[in-house]
């Protein structure tokens, strides 16, 4: 599981980032790339990444500030170019209204695409969990911003042990499909009477990574809930040290208020993003520096990076 960064800025583009989107990169778990937000120019900033642009199967959107969606209309256009590729259907997850701005962007443009877009939008009274299958669960929860706004909590569910493999050739076990028995829980007699049990041979279940993705927001309690015990906690930093007034009335957060949150959370890692473009490189790494005073396990990411989870 990766993470890779798109576009790390705030409000509009800089030229050392882009404004707001993610790619969740599931490609081991279930072959799919997840994108959350997806701000103007995502599709040219795709070009610069392995990403092909038929693996992202779902779309996540915050909110629908133009820094955070204006990218969409050209990305969902220029994904159906790719007639070499199998045609596939897309999921696109955000507040009502997102439906709307796509559709009134593909009407008013021309633009026909040869796959279903499928929607699911949600209210403050439809949140919860938005999307669950056998190996993930995307649980959703509002945020405090200047409009309606969401963070989201994915769950990788608990995976399955794993199979000593050396122990059992030891008890003498041959290779083959009594082992696929032992890996499904099965116990196994053996022509001599000896009996396996599968619970000798199998590590306990491990579990799945909690990855959680914050639009923009004030700090609040809900960052906190959403981050709780997360492998990755992805948090906005718009302002900094000393700035939390202005943070407060413009609907964002500082660095130090994002390290607060992972430390309250209890986060195993903080990720600092929509840096505002005010911020100049040598800005850039005193806000890492003073958010470590509070959270050591932080970092500031840029555009184009990849962090495994």
């Amino acid at each position: 599981m990766f993470i890779q960064f798109l576009g790390t800025g705030a409000g509009q583009p800089s030229k050392s980032r882009n404004v707001s989107s993610l790619a969740l990169k599931l490609l081991d778990e279930l072959n799919e790339i997840w994108l959350f937000d997806c701000g103007e120019g995502t599709q040219n900033q795709i070009l610069e990444t392995a990403i092909r642009p038929r693996k992202i199967s779902k779309i996540f959107i915050t909110h629908l500030h133009g820094d955070h969606i204006f990218g969409l209309p050209g990305f969902l256009s220029s994904r159906s170019f790719q007639s070499s590729e199998e045609q596939t259907d897309i999921d696109i997850y955000g507040p009502v209204g997102i439906k709307a701005f796509v559709l009134t962007s593909l009407k008013v443009s021309g633009t026909r695409l040869p796959y279903r877009i499928h929607f699911y939008e949600f209210d403050e009274k439809s949140l919860g969990t938005i999307f669950e299958n056998d190996k993930f669960t995307v649980y959703a929860e509002k945020l405090d911003h200047t409009t309606f706004c969401v963070g989201f909590r994915v769950m990788q569910k608990d995976l399955e042990g794993s199979l000593d493999a050396d122990k059992l050739k030891a008890a003498g076990l041959p290779f083959g499909p009594l082992f696929g028995k032992i890996k499904n829980g099965e116990n196994v007699t053996l022509d001599d009477g000896t009996e396996i049990i599968a619970d000798d041979y199998l590590s306990p279940p491990r579990p799945g990574k909690v990855v959680t993705i914050l639009g923009d927001t004030r700090k609040c309690h809900a960052s906190v809930r959403l981050a709780v015990n997360a492998d990755v906690l992805i948090h906005e930093s718009t302002y900094g040290k000393g700035d939390e007034a202005m943070a407060r009335k413009h609907g964002h957060s500082t660095n130090m208020e994002a390290a607060q949150v992972a430390k309250d959370a209890g986060a195993k890692r903080l990720l600092l993003n929509h840096i505002s473009p005010r911020f100049l490189a040598k800005d850039v790494s005193q806000l890492r520096r003073d958010a470590a005073n509070l959270f050591e396990m932080v970092y500031l990411v840029n555009d184009l990076e990849e962090v495994e989870v």
